[in-house]
């Protein structure tokens, strides 16, 4: 077990550590996790129990993959149909601070309805329509990250609040009501941040003119719609059918794809290339999601050897105060995976002891979803906004964190305050 810890730390480092080292992000995560799931199997007797849990971890991994890849090829087919041109035209203002509202609120909102890493990709697609600055579109992206992980007030934002829904933690009425304050509470400290930081900045905008004919602007709103309604009916998918929220990405993007291939019917082969699927796919990033497949199996080994349950019940027994074990949790997700964290969370406190909409899941639940806004690779959004923006480690820390951070501890001073 020490030498599968040393070699996660030895990877968390290499990630940390990109730009000095010279060593891409990606490779080193893909390097830890195989590396980590090495170390577990020749340290082990029984290479069956391996094999089973590396297949089921596989299978989680998977799901959240093909999630991904379906919101990015859905965000490209809107993109490459101009779809997003409609909303950045609204967004006339030149002024950084009010750009930082508005962008923090729409995220903020959009991700409850959505969820946290959808809402993050679309996020981030719309910022590129609006800055031209990478510098400046960075610290926006940062911001992002903040709001979409803000949502824990809805039982259909972040992972970890869904499953602590699904486990019988958490209710949807409940949840709204005590977290919604808090977590408002705490994004707005962070747009107040922000609006201080960036005072007296010039808006480096794209200043795109984007010359339509009426059919072409008919064809953008239509895939907007179409797009926008297939990302927000995948957690209708999952609520309705109780399926795992990829298959409704891939149901959605089904839909979208035969949209597009009936507003180009009369096009020939060439001129639809650029309105396809294919071409869609060639715009994702892959590298961020070979990132999310190395950093997750390296987290699922820690999860596998115990080492994640081990760390949440020596919180328990050795800080006391459950208050502040939520705290900690939280924090303790900004540099690991909050899903397992979560889980073992929900093994740890018995629901008869601690019943629903108790106020110690409340405030897992919050401190849990936002504590992952603290470092960019505690949450999916973050490694996504990672991966699309090609934001460091290092980077993120000293832009990203302060305000991160001060979110986080301005929301759970709400919640005790109110509780």
């Amino acid at each position: 077990m020490l030498t599968l810890i040393f070699v996660f730390i030895l990877g968390y480092a290499a990630i940390i550590f990109e730009h000095p080292i010279r060593l891409n992000k990606t490779a080193s995560a893909l390097l830890t996790g195989v590396l980590c799931w090495t170390v577990f199997m020749l340290g082990s007797h029984d290479t069956k129990h391996v094999n089973d849990e590396l297949a089921a971890h596989l299978s989680e991994i998977s799901e959240i993959l093909f999630f991904l890849l379906g919101a990015m090829t859905i965000v490209e087919l809107m993109d490459s149909h101009k779809g997003f041109t409609i909303i950045t035209d609204k967004i006339q203002t030149q002024s950084v601070v009010k750009l930082v509202w508005i962008i923090g609120i729409l995220s903020f909102f959009l991700s409850a309805v959505l969820d946290s890493l959808a809402s993050a990709i679309v996020m981030i697609t719309l910022l590129r329509k609006l800055i031209s600055g990478n510098e400046q579109r960075k610290i926006f992206a940062g911001l992002v990250v903040i709001a979409v992980n803000s949502s824990a007030w809805s039982v259909i934002g972040p992972v970890t609040t869904t499953m602590l829904w699904i486990g019988g933690q958490i209710s949807p009425f409940s949840t709204f009501t005590h977290l919604i304050l808090p977590a408002f509470v705490g994004l707005t400290t962070a747009m107040l941040y922000f609006s201080y930081t960036l005072r007296g900045e010039k808006l480096h905008t794209q200043n795109q003119q984007l010359s339509q004919t009426r059919t072409e602007a008919d064809k953008s709103l239509v895939m907007l719609i179409t797009g926008v309604l297939a990302l927000l009916f995948v957690p209708v998918f999952k609520t309705l059918t109780h399926l795992p929220p990829y298959l409704g990405m891939m149901l959605s993007l089904g839909l979208v794809w035969i949209v597009s291939e009936i507003i180009h019917k009369d096009k020939d082969t060439e001129e639809k290339k650029v309105y396809s699927v294919a071409h869609a796919l060639t715009k994702i990033d892959t590298p961020s999601i070979l990132f999310f497949l190395g950093i997750l199996l390296a987290v699922g080994s820690l999860e596998v050897v115990g080492v994640l349950e081990g760390l949440a019940i020596w919180m328990k027994n050795t800080i006391g105060n459950l208050d502040i074990v939520a705290i900690a949790i939280g924090l303790t997700s900004s540099i690991v995976d909050n899903v397992p964290l979560v889980a073992a969370t929900q093994g740890m406190f018995d629901l008869s002891t601690y019943p629903a909409d108790n106020h110690l899941w409340q405030l897992i639940n919050y401190c849990a979803a936002t504590g992952g806004s603290i470092l960019i690779i505690g949450s999916a959004a973050g490694v996504a906004v990672m991966g699309m923006e090609h934001i460091t480690f290092g980077w993120y820390m000293k832009k990203i964190t302060i305000p991160a951070a001060l979110a986080y501890f301005a929301g759970i001073a709400t919640y005790l305050l109110l509780a």
